[in-house]
């Protein structure tokens, strides 16, 4: 047995970081993904979000009830955005996701605390996510309780610390607060991500790989039936997927379908559209099926840390939330929330639509323009 040669072992060793220099994207994501991973984590994710967005139906504007608001604005919990009119103008704000609470405060709620009668603010919370509105709706009791008791001072104060007044907490689209509920709608939109980019970014590298997609390049085909036509077919493996999906997801987690067919269909083919192009996309990019794999991964991640699948969308600071609006799934994550657990239709999803459409636009032309340099 001959011995170790340690000029073999360095030449070896050289050649590596040599190859490793070459690949510059393989190298990229060995320091570009933890540092993502790191800024991601230390600074956007936020478990107890703050300044949800808060609506008030006001029916009675005596200084007990602006003592309620000033409390509730001042906690940090609720940003009050504006005034709504009726119960159903509230109803549709939930359903649409313009507010995560509606604060109902009734007629004649400052007569009836003074007269001690106990009255009733009803607060319509969104509990399609439990874990964005969970904090708030936990903490809205004690914020509430303090206001009204710094409004009711000397001959007003209620003897013996007994409560002036009551809070009905209606929490709608899941009203039990199941995980499930919540995630197993937005786990579909994480799953065609993954799987769609996946498949389209490696499956054209094999082609390039194996020369088939030089002869492609030498016909007069163009790029944007080149991109159509290697795109396509797999958007009947989203609707597999999917069917399968929705199935599995009303049988063994009693996961509810409440809202327009219509709309879900819509939604759901043009965000398979939107990841098949930017599967196209990552393909004009690699060399290899790795380097396919690892920038469909680095694309992933997003997705799942910035769409407001794991983390509250509301609870990312400013950036994060700027960011994670240029991400396709949390934009389909809120259209089948809105679909299926609040019974939205089309013009209750037409801001996602629209979105989407336009990160698919976007996608589309750097694709096409990085598919006509590898023609030249």
């Amino acid at each position: 047995m001959s011995s170790i040669s340690l000029s073999r072992f360095l030449a070896v060793l050289f050649k590596e970081f040599i190859q490793m220099r070459r690949d510059r994207i393989t190298f990229g994501m060995m320091i570009g993904l933890p540092l993502v991973q790191l800024f991601l984590f230390g600074f956007a994710i936020n478990a107890d979000p703050r300044h949800l967005p808060t609506l008030v139906e006001l029916g009675d504007n005596g200084p007990i009830s602006r003592a309620v608001i000033s409390g509730m604005q001042n906690s940090s919990y609720f940003d009050f955005t504006g005034i709504v009119a009726g119960t159903e103008a509230g109803e549709e704000a939930l359903r649409r996701g313009d507010a995560n609470f509606v604060i109902v405060i009734p007629q004649g709620f400052e007569r009836d605390v003074v007269r001690g009668r106990s009255p009733e603010i009803l607060v319509a919370a969104d509990a399609s996510d439990p874990s964005a509105t969970g904090g708030a709706v936990a903490a809205l009791s004690g914020i509430v309780s303090v206001a009204i008791s710094e409004a009711l001072t000397g001959p007003l104060a209620r003897p013996g610390g007994a409560p002036a007044f009551s809070v009905i907490v209606h929490r709608e689209y899941n009203p039990e607060g199941r995980t499930s509920t919540n995630i197993v709608p937005g786990l579909l939109a994480i799953i065609l991500s993954m799987t769609m980019v996946l498949i389209t970014a490696v499956a054209i590298v094999k082609e390039s790989e194996r020369g088939t997609m030089e002869m492609l390049i030498a016909t007069p085909v163009k790029p944007i039936e080149v991109m159509l036509g290697k795109i396509l077919p797999y958007v009947f493996v989203g609707y597999v997927q999917t069917g399968v999906f929705l199935a599995a997801a009303r049988l063994v987690f009693g996961v509810p379908f409440e809202g327009s067919p219509l709309a879900f269909i819509v939604g759901f083919n043009l965000f398979i559209i939107v990841n098949l192009a930017l599967g196209f996309l990552i393909s004009t990019m690699a060399r290899n099926q790795m380097q396919a794999m690892q920038l469909s991964f680095f694309t992933i991640l997003p997705s799942i840390l910035l769409s407001g699948f794991m983390f509250p969308f509301a609870g990312m600071p400013g950036w994060a939330q700027a960011l994670g609006t240029g991400v396709p799934a949390t934009h389909f994550l809120r259209l089948v929330r809105k679909v299926m657990l609040k019974g939205g239709g089309l013009p209750d999803v037409t801001g996602d639509l629209w979105a989407l459409g336009i990160i698919l636009v976007v996608i589309s032309i750097i694709a096409m323009l990085r598919y006509r340099q590898t023609l030249d």
